[in-house]
């Protein structure tokens, strides 16, 4: 089963805001959830190392650019949260520029709002895209596993076992700093969940790459590059740094992969993952309307705020934008775009993000993400 295969999913006005608010997670407490896998696990006996060069030359870098959590980052870091507040909530005006805009009108949820419930908001916001993040990547550690297993590849199977490496390290080190510099979280969004568990219940092995390594892992590294950005505290800072090494050659790993597969496919295939591509780039979009967020702040009723957020013109959803900074380039290298009439150009121009179509794919880029040697 896929994306597309799910009729619950299907909505024809992306931004129906029921459409998105009707998705909730009803297992919260859960500590433990379970996902059926559909794939076969495939052994190749062809053993011959670099028949495929970009994807050797990409192994042999990852082998030497293994980094330790534990000793590679100072967790004596004191972490001062209340600055960190202030200086994101100031910051922060450009991710929520569509909610200050909408606080001047009269009436509505956030009108009553003074600097304590920005500075809140900062605050809940840090603590949960933290914990998207580690769920994140618990969810592309569980992805690249079930990559070793399924793809063809003996090249591929080596690289992906340093990333299932790789993801161990990003578990590892989320979890630690929101336990322990944090010292909160939050479960992870239903529209994540409901992505992480199409990726994996697929079986066909190039719709986990493209679920995981172009959209999930490509969205995150644009994520992960403006709070690095944005935030001063240099724990955070530095450990953001380090993991977006690794997820740059995670992203250029499913675009090397991707663009030889895809080579072999009939339209009808191409179209079936344009579409796939599409419901889960609407997914990581609704995920950053940060619905668990507005209920924890005592707003039984979002609704506004989640429309407000949709319906802003497109220079007052920058930060929104920015996201999508890495997928629309890799979808273009990946021809996804402009098959089958140009479907997936017509939609990203509907969501308005074809203007990244033109910067650099990431297997051309994630050297300039390496850590110095």
């Amino acid at each position: 089963m896929t994306i597309a295969d799910n009729d619950r999913r299907q909505r024809t006005d992306p931004n129906d805001v029921d459409a998105i608010l009707a998705m909730t997670n009803t297992d919260v407490d859960a500590v433990i959830a379970s996902v059926e896998n559909h794939a076969d696990t495939i052994f190749t006996w062809d053993y011959e190392k670099g028949q495929r060069p970009r994807l050797e030359k990409l192994y042999e870098k990852a082998k030497g650019s293994m980094w330790n959590g534990e000793t590679d980052l100072d967790w004596s870091t004191d972490v001062d949260l209340e600055e960190m507040t202030n200086h994101l909530a100031v910051v922060a005006q450009l991710q929520n520029k569509p909610l200050y805009d909408l606080a001047a009108e009269p009436g509505n949820p956030l009108s009553n709002w003074a600097e304590k419930e920005w500075k809140d908001l900062a605050r809940e916001s840090l603590v949960w895209q933290m914990s998207q993040f580690l769920h994140g990547e618990q969810g592309a550690l569980v992805a690249t596993a079930k990559i070793v297993e399924t793809v063809p590849w003996i090249d591929a199977k080596y690289y992906a076992s340093t990333q299932v490496m790789d993801e161990a390290r990003h578990v590892e080190v989320f979890a630690k700093y929101l336990d322990t510099k944090l010292g909160d979280h939050y479960p992870i969004n239903v529209h994540l969940k409901d992505l992480l568990d199409d990726v994996v219940n697929d079986s066909r092995w190039d719709m986990t790459y493209l679920g995981m390594q172009i959209m999930i892992e490509g969205l995150a590294l644009a994520a992960f590059g403006f709070l690095y950005q944005m935030t001063e505290e240099p724990l955070l800072k530095k450990l953001l740094r380090y993991v977006m090494s690794d997820e740059a050659r995670h992203v250029a790993f499913g675009v090397l992969s991707l663009q030889e597969y895809y080579e072999g496919l009939s339209l009808a295939e191409i179209q079936e993952r344009q579409e796939f591509a599409f419901e889960a780039a609407l997914r990581m979009r609704d995920r950053f309307l940060r619905q668990e967020v507005w209920y924890r702040m005592g707003i039984d009723d979002p609704k506004p705020l989640i429309a407000a957020m949709l319906d802003a013109p497109p220079e007052s959803k920058e930060f929104q934008r920015l996201l999508f900074s890495k997928i629309v380039p890799n979808c273009r290298k990946l021809g996804l775009l402009d098959a089958g009439q140009g479907w997936l150009r017509t939609k990203f121009e509907e969501i308005n993000v074809i203007e990244f179509e033109h910067l650099e794919s990431t297997d051309d880029e994630y050297r300039d993400f390496a850590l110095a040697e």
